[in-house]
């Protein structure tokens, strides 16, 4: 009941945020919910998957409260126990599994596709989730290695101008895989793996001219490849290998704006055994303000460009 509850009453009042209609009220190891019958009905399986998800050891937060609720009112959608309650990996004190339905379809794309695109903006766990899945993966003893990549492109920096050797200049745009691996394994095995090259964080331009057999490869910030380099990547696949490949089209940092993440969802689209997985603001599991600020841009661009639209066509429609 403790964790059911919530410190301080806090996952008791969520449910009645989420239902204002209905009252809950805790006496001993016994709720009551009163209010009109649907209300206290949905109410009541709101409780139950909150219930059950605390059964199998899954940590409840008042997020998780607000995602179960949104969950149960769409149609056709999974339990939220289903979701909520899968586990990827448990490393270091904390469970990685998703959070949202867009992140469970798109881990299960993962396990059932050798290809699988992730496409959504900032805070969507495109990346986060990828690499989770190829620790699991290399866990399991289904791949020997590891590869993340990601392109060094400039977002507004000159890569020439920044001090120390090329190693130097490029960590910067690898440290954020560097910083999701220290999250998910323990500093001194991934020390290890990575002198024994079982996990390998390298530039996208080290991937030419290689075969990556018996790998889970992730690419990183695919909005910012180019069409050849995006063709030349997904060329490197091997033998009983896996690849992901992530990125957010609407944060594109190529002078030409050509990038090949977009090319190709549309060259792909249809081809047996590649996925194309795509996350919105309503799978941003980081601050609440994230998914406020990802839809206010969205809803700038559309106005943008429409009116981009009017000036081409004289005003006129």
């Amino acid at each position: 009941m403790v964790n059911l509850l919530g410190p301080g009453d806090q996952i008791l009042r969520t449910i009645e945020r989420e239902h204002p209609r209905v009252r809950v009220l805790a006496r001993g190891n016994r709720l009551t919910i009163s209010g009109h019958r649907d209300d206290v009905s949905r109410a009541e399986s709101l409780v139950r998957e909150i219930a059950e998800m605390v059964k199998t050891g899954t940590v409840v937060d008042p997020q998780a409260v607000s995602r179960s609720n949104q969950l149960l009112e769409t149609p056709g959608a999974p339990a939220p126990s289903e979701v909520l309650g899968e586990s990827i990996i448990t490393s270091r004190g904390r469970t990685i599994r998703p959070k949202t339905l867009g992140q469970k379809r798109y881990v299960d794309a993962i396990d059932e596709h050798s290809i699988t695109f992730g496409i959504g903006p900032a805070g969507t766990g495109k990346t986060y989730l990828a690499m989770a899945k190829a620790v699991q993966a290399l866990q399991r003893k289904e791949i020997a290695r590891i590869v993340l990549t990601r392109p060094a492109v400039e977002a507004g920096e000159n890569l020439g101008f920044l001090p120390g050797t090329l190693t130097e200049k490029i960590d910067p745009y690898l440290r954020p895989l560097f910083d999701a691996l220290g999250e998910m394994l323990e500093p001194d095995l991934v020390l290890k793996l990575m002198s024994t090259n079982v996990v390998e964080v390298a530039p996208l331009a080290y991937m030419r001219g290689r075969t990556l057999n018996d790998a889970f490869v992730v690419l990183d910030e695919a909005q910012n490849t180019t069409p050849e380099q995006m063709k030349m990547f997904l060329t490197r696949l091997g033998f009983g290998s896996r690849m992901v490949v992530t990125g957010d089209i609407t944060q594109i940092d190529l002078p030409s704006g050509a990038s090949g993440l977009k090319q190709a969802s549309v060259v792909l689209d249809g081809i047996e055994d590649i996925h194309f997985s795509t996350l919105t603001s309503a799978d941003v599991v980081r601050h609440t303000l994230v998914s406020e600020i990802v839809d206010a841009y969205t809803a700038h661009d559309a106005r943008t460009q429409a009116g981009n639209e009017r000036k081409k066509s004289g005003g006129r429609f």
